[in-house]
């Protein structure tokens, strides 16, 4: 088994848009290991920001081939929140419903992010959007472009 110590270390850009909220979205991020760049994005056809948000960590988190270190780079206060604030802990524990007992809104990708942030290690941090980054501009870029689109398939999570 891998330590931490022998994982690879990537750095994991993301950014989430939806265009109208709910409205087209997108979804795009950015890889970086050892100087190489990757960058991922798709969309929808009607979403929402915050589901753009958490696909894009799932998505750079699919991504990876191996296990992993991973600092992951998000403009979301809620995807970072929910995570550094152990907010999905309590999501779960309380059978996925808040603490004001209504469900969890997107819950069909929480589950999906739980088990890939168990098996790789992974830091999220938070960077103001909109403020210069040049990683999560490009992200921002991805996701809009992804979110004007055509033909865009539909979100099951969303519309189902």
């Amino acid at each position: 088994m891998n330590t931490p110590t022998e994982r690879p270390h990537v750095n994991a850009y993301t950014d989430g848009s939806a265009l109208g909220n709910p409205g087209p979205g997108g979804w795009g991020t950015i890889l970086e290991h050892k100087g190489k760049i990757k960058e991922l994005s798709g969309g929808f056809a009607r979403t929402t920001n915050n589901r753009m948000e958490i696909l894009a960590a799932i998505k750079a988190l699919e991504a990876l081939n191996r296990t992993a270190s991973v600092d992951l780079y998000t403009d979301s206060k809620y995807l970072c929140d929910a995570i550094n604030k152990n907010w999905i802990k309590g999501w779960m524990r309380n059978g996925w419903k808040t603490s004001a007992k209504k469900p969890v809104k997107n819950q069909d990708l929480w589950t999906r992010l739980v088990p890939l942030i168990n098996r790789h290690e992974v830091h999220f941090h938070w960077v103001k959007g909109h403020n210069g980054h040049p990683e999560n501009e490009r992200c921002d870029e991805l996701a809009k472009e992804a979110a004007s689109g055509t033909q865009l398939p539909v979100d099951t999570g969303y519309e189902g």
